[in-house]
């Protein structure tokens, strides 16, 4: 792992090109797993700030799942998740020319809310976690995303390089200024 400042970085985000295929995969990871989307605690406050805004992009269903279970549940490793409708859907999922996307990022796009989506899925493949005092970003591999690495290898954009903007909005552009850098840095030694 890599190190910028309070923050571990696994090498892979780095090596592994990746780049969301969603013509392919129709936004799968929205409705795949046991658990919803990872949560901050922070988050909770803005899924519910903007719902007023969003509940008209999600169906009858996923709005009760919303309200019956609230804007995050605790799963039973005590993390916070997005709450799942009955079909085992993220509750915030809207469908939109036959793909599944998060209602947050509609509204956002559409310009009825200036917050974009849960860090955790604004991010993905890479996934923000904690190890002792630091926080760690790792490349998390899904079969759901075969089709992300295949786009990714055949463009040759690498997974830091695709999320430039979510890794920018979430971490700052002094962050992204480094993880370059430490990362170009690092790939240059290994040849």
């Amino acid at each position: 792992m890599l190190i910028i400042n309070d923050v571990l970085i696994d090498e892979d985000i780095f090596l592994q090109n990746f780049v969301c295929d969603l013509s392919s995969c129709k936004g799968r990871c929205c409705i795949e797993g046991d658990l919803g989307a990872p949560l901050e605690a922070n988050e909770l406050d803005l899924l519910e700030k903007y719902y007023p805004k969003v509940k008209r992009y999600l169906s009858e269903e996923n709005r009760k799942a919303v309200e019956q279970q609230g804007f995050g549940v605790v799963d039973d490793a005590g993390d916070l998740d997005t709450p799942l409708a009955k079909d085992g859907e993220c509750a915030y999922v809207t469908h939109r020319d036959g793909i599944l996307k998060c209602a947050y990022e509609c509204a956002y796009l559409d310009g009825k809310i200036p917050w974009r989506k849960p860090a955790s899925c604004y991010l993905y493949p890479i996934r923000v976690g904690k190890a002792g005092p630091y926080k760690t970003l790792k490349f998390d591999r899904w079969h759901i995303c075969d089709c992300a690495l295949i786009k990714g290898e055949r463009q040759g954009v690498p997974c830091y390089k695709f999320l430039e903007g979510p890794l920018t909005d979430v971490f700052g552009e002094d962050f992204y200024r480094q993880l370059c850098e430490v990362g170009e840095a690092w790939l240059n030694s290994r040849t």
